[in-house]
């Protein structure tokens, strides 16, 4: 899951009251208690409105990952990069237009970040349901979810009302976390949302399934330090993604985040990384780092112990995320189309057009 930009604390305006939810994990029920905004994002939001919008999401997301395999785990990096950047408010949704800088072209996502035809689809099912009434944002935190619990992972409450902005931030989105960011980084990038060390590692939990490309990971094949690959690379796994990955070959080329269970969301991705496997720098950096052992190498290792606690911390971490500046009332609006704001001119819609029609070719 590797981006997110740095939003001050001055930004969460919001105060905050206690609320419990209910979780079901692997067969157990244990009660979280959490924060939410006082602009009441609830669980009930959608009751008497569009009761069945979650299954409608789950329904979308089954037809998208019969022909698209890897779209669980592109679904939650899409909700991640629009969460830390300016909160979860869809903006990573928007098209450019005349008034508008996409945050899709922006470094961390451009070539990158998919699955928006996805959110189109789900989002023209649930207006055929239930029109004007189910914000894009919630739409992405409830895919977030499914896309967890379709892939054998758990399953949550999600908070809702949300509702969409009618900006970008184009700065902000180009300093989402890095697979180039060392700990140090990441940890302020998280501490800056409000998420802490915990959260860092959990939501970096992610990345047990879904895949990277070459270019992100490749220096710590052969020039991590003086020439040398990295150290903290298993010499055996060292050698497959030099195969996989050649000096001067194509930076594009797709690996799986998790060498074990690559779309099965569990802890291998824990274990992995006790066996010297994590693909990416900020992967391995979590336990192997020289500055980690106070910090993130405890979580580690007690994820890597016990899935249900991973996966515990990992639902916190996603309410966090999901609870990050959100807009909610007036605040926002209600997009009816995900990709550009409501009321846009006929020139807007024209480059939004053009828009949708080149992010066919989206990689991760």
């Amino acid at each position: 899951m590797a981006a997110a930009a740095a939003v001050s604390s001055s930004f969460f305006t919001c105060r905050f009251n206690a609320l419990s939810v209910l979780l079901v994990v692997l067969g157990f029920v244990t009660i979280l208690h959490f924060n939410k905004c006082e602009a009441q994002l609830s669980p009930t939001f959608y009751d008497s409105t569009c009761p069945n919008v979650s299954a409608i999401v789950r329904e979308q997301l089954v037809l998208a990952q019969s022909s698209d395999p890897r779209i669980f785990a592109s679904l939650i990096r899409l909700f991640f990069h629009d969460c830390f950047t300016d909160g979860c408010e869809a903006s990573l949704l928007l098209d450019n237009t005349t008034e508008i800088k996409s945050e899709k072209f922006a470094r961390p996502n451009n070539n990158s970040a998919r699955g928006f035809e996805v959110i189109d689809a789900v989002k023209t099912a649930v207006e055929s349901s239930c029109p004007g009434v189910v914000s894009c944002a919630d739409i992405l935190a409830i895919a977030a979810e499914a896309s967890v619990y379709l892939s054998e992972g758990p399953s949550w409450t999600v908070l809702l009302g949300r509702k969409d902005g009618r900006t970008t931030n184009f700065t902000a989105a180009n300093n989402l976390p890095s697979p180039f960011d060392n700990v140090t980084v990441l940890r302020q990038k998280f501490t800056d949302v409000g998420l802490n060390d915990t959260d860092l590692v959990a939501l970096s939990g992610a990345h047990t399934f879904g895949r990277a490309q070459c270019f992100t990971f490749i220096r710590r094949l052969y020039n991590f330090s003086d020439g040398n690959p990295d150290p903290s690379l298993n010499t055996t796994y060292l050698a497959e993604l030099q195969q996989r990955c050649p000096q001067g070959g194509n930076g594009s080329v797709l690996n799986n985040l998790d060498l074990d269970t690559p779309d099965v969301f569990d802890n291998k991705y824990y274990t992995n990384l006790q066996n010297l496997n994590g693909l990416l720098t900020t992967d391995q950096d979590l336990l192997s780092a020289a500055d980690t052992n106070a910090s993130t190498a405890p979580d580690v290792n007690r994820f890597a112990a016990d899935q249900n606690v991973f996966f515990e911390s990992f639902i916190q971490g996603m309410i966090k995320m999901g609870n990050i500046a959100v807009l909610t009332g007036s605040n926002g609006e209600v997009r009816g189309n995900c990709r550009v704001v409501n009321g846009a001119s006929g020139s807007q819609l024209a480059i939004q057009l053009r828009n949708s029609e080149a992010s066919s070719a989206e990689e991760i």
